[in-house]
This record gives structure tokens, C-alpha cells and sequence, in this order.
């Protein structure tokens, strides 16, 4: 069953192939609309996964600030979410 990711009606994500990790849908890559994404310099750790980059979601000229971040070097107890993206904050994943 397809998961998608929209943000103000945009599909941003949709696969059959994500990973889900504390009840996030990680996305692979390929599965994601980057036109939608723009770099930011937020990082975060975790404990057990690592240190997160993220992306703004920008569709439209409204802005999601750090709605995506992945993992480029996960721990390796979180090596299945490796360049997965996972979304929040204004993002309805479904």
C-alpha cells in the first residue's frame, strides 16, 4: 500500500516502500519530489540513529520549515533509514 506525503494539497513523497521508524514513514529517495525541498543548516541528534540534516518544504511560496530530515550517516541500529526522508510539521504523510 502506497504512503504519500502532501503538503497544501502537493504530493511531496508517495511509495510502497518506506521504512517505518517511531512511527514515522521513512521515504527512499527516489520517491521524493526534492523540487519541493529546499537545504537547511538544522541538524539533530539522536541517541540511537544519529545526527539528522533536514529540509524546508516549500510549495506554493509557503513555507515548512525543517519538515524533512533524513539520516546521510545513521548509527548503525538505524542503517535501514539511511537517505530515507521522513516528514512532519505541516506534512500529512498517509
Amino acid at each position: 500500500m502506497a504512503v504519500r506525503a502532501t503538503f497544501r494539497g502537493t504530493v511531496i513523497a508517495e511509495s510502497d516502500d518506506t521504512v517505518v521508524v517511531e512511527g514515522n514513514h521513512y521515504f527512499p529517495p527516489e520517491a521524493v519530489r526534492t523540487e519541493y525541498l529546499e537545504p537547511s543548516d538544522t541538524q539533530t541528534t539522536c541517541p540511537w540513529k544519529g545526527l539528522a540534516s533536514y529540509h524546508h518544504v516549500v510549495v506554493g511560496g509557503e513555507r515548512a520549515v525543517d519538515a524533512a530530515w533524513y539520516y546521510p550517516h545513521p548509527k548503525e541500529a538505524a542503517s535501514q533509514i539511511k537517505d530515507r526522508i521522513a516528514f512532519w510539521r505541516g506534512v500529512v504523510v498517509e
